[in-house]
C-alpha cells in the first residue's frame, strides 16, 4: 500500500502529537540534513540573506521538504558554486501523523470493524507552519542575490499553499539591519559567533568594559603612612 496523497494531511486540526515513549514505531524524516553549502563561513562573508515565508496555516511534509532542499542546492550550486551559499531548513517535522489502514480485498467486512477503534498507526511526520513563517534562509553575497530568488522560487513547486520569496535587510542570519552592522562593525561592537554575532551593548562587569583600559588609582593615606615608616620598625 502507497503513501497517501500530501492533500490528506495539508490542514492543522488536532493537537500537536510528537513522537514520545507513548508514542512508538514512528517513521524516520525524509530530511535529515538542514544546514548545506559553506556552513562554517564566518558572520561577515555572506552579508544578504533571503527567506521562503509561508503565507498559509498548513502542514509540510518531510518529503516535501527533502525535495525543496534538493532542489535549491543543486541550482545554486549550478550557477553560483557550492561554496557560495549557507541555506538553513527552518522548518523541522515532528508532528506524527496516523492512518487507519483499512482492507480492500473480498471479505474485508469479515476481518475489521470499521470505525471501532479506529486510532491509527504511526505512518510519517510533518512540520506544522504558521503564517508569515520562515521555511528556508540562504545567506549569500550580493553577486547570488538573482540565483538565491530563483532558487527559492523553484522550491515554491515542492510546497502545498502560497510562499513568498523576501530578501531581508539584516545582515546574513542576524537580527542586526546591514546599515547598523557596517555601523557597529566599525565601533568594534561586534562579537562574532560563528554565523550570527552578539552586540556588545555596554551593560556587565567594569572588568570586561575597561579589558584595553589602564585605571590609575592614588594610593590611601594608609599606605603613603606606611611608606614613611624607618625600615627598622
Amino acid at each position: 500500500m502507497g503513501r497517501r496523497p500530501a492533500r490528506c494531511y495539508r490542514y492543522q486540526k488536532n493537537k500537536p502529537y510528537p513522537k514520545s515513549r507513548y508514542c512508538r514505531g514512528v517513521p524516520d524524516a525524509k530530511i535529515r540534513i538542514y544546514d548545506l553549502g559553506k556552513k562554517k563561513a564566518d558572520v561577515d562573508e555572506f552579508p544578504y540573506c533571503v527567506h521562503l515565508i509561508s503565507l498559509e496555516k498548513e502542514q509540510i511534509s518531510s518529503e516535501a521538504l527533502e525535495a525543496a532542499r534538493i532542489s535549491a542546492n543543486k541550482y545554486i550550486s549550478k550557477h553560483g558554486g557550492k561554496d557560495s551559499f549557507h541555506m538553513r531548513v527552518r522548518l523541522h517535522p515532528w508532528h506524527v501523523l496516523r492512518i487507519n489502514k483499512m482492507l480492500s480485498c473480498a471479505g474485508a467486512d469479515r476481518l475489521q470493524t470499521g470505525m471501532r477503534q479506529s486510532f491509527g498507526k504511526p505512518t510519517g511526520v510533518v512540520a506544522r507552519v504558521d503564517i508569515r513563517q520562515i521555511m528556508i534562509s540562504i545567506r549569500v553575497k550580493q553577486i547570488n542575490v538573482v540565483h538565491v530568488i530563483e532558487a527559492l522560487r523553484r522550491c515554491k513547486y515542492k510546497f502545498p499553499g502560497r510562499q513568498k520569496v523576501a530578501v531581508s535587510k539584516n545582515w546574513g542570519f542576524t537580527n542586526v539591519s546591514r546599515e547598523d552592522y557596517t555601523k557597529l562593525r566599525g565601533e568594534g561592537r561586534i562579537i562574532v559567533k560563528g554565523s550570527h554575532c552578539n552586540v556588545r551593548m555596554g551593560h556587565g562587569p567594569l572588568a570586561d568594559l575597561f579589558k584595553s583600559c589602564l585605571l590609575y588609582t592614588s594610593p590611601s593615606p594608609r599606605d603613603r603612612q606606611k611608606s614613611r615608616m624607618p625600615s627598622s620598625a
